[in-house]
């Protein structure tokens, strides 16, 4: 199993979405953050009251994959959210080692089913 987490512009999270949904990945987690990193927003002298040193609002999707359905998530994404600019985001793709759903004790990749 896999897990991606991605990191986007908010605006384009409702399109992402309706794109994943389309290709059949129905289930996924997103927070709404802010960051900084290289982009900073231009449109913003300062942070956030409640992150008064951050400086780029962000949303985080995660999404956990069978193996062999990674990389065309992550392809769909990619190309959904990308508009050519600084700050358009990253997607990280990393190795589930375990899970287990808390219903019924079920383990593996039995648990994305």
């Amino acid at each position: 199993m896999k897990l991606l987490k991605v990191l986007i512009r908010p605006i384009l999270l409702e399109e992402i979405s309706k794109e994943l949904r389309h290709h059949g990945v129905c289930c996924m987690t997103v927070y709404h953050g802010e960051g900084t990193g290289k982009y900073i927003d231009p449109t913003k002298e300062h942070g956030s009251l409640d992150f008064p040193a951050m400086h780029a609002e962000v949303v985080k999707i995660e999404i956990a994959t069978h193996d062999e359905d990674a990389e065309k998530v992550a392809d769909i994404i990619q190309k959904r959210a990308s508009t050519g600019s600084e700050g358009d985001g990253i997607i990280f793709i990393s190795t589930i080692e375990e899970a287990v759903r808390i219903k019924d004790g079920t383990r593996g990749s039995d648990v994305l089913i």
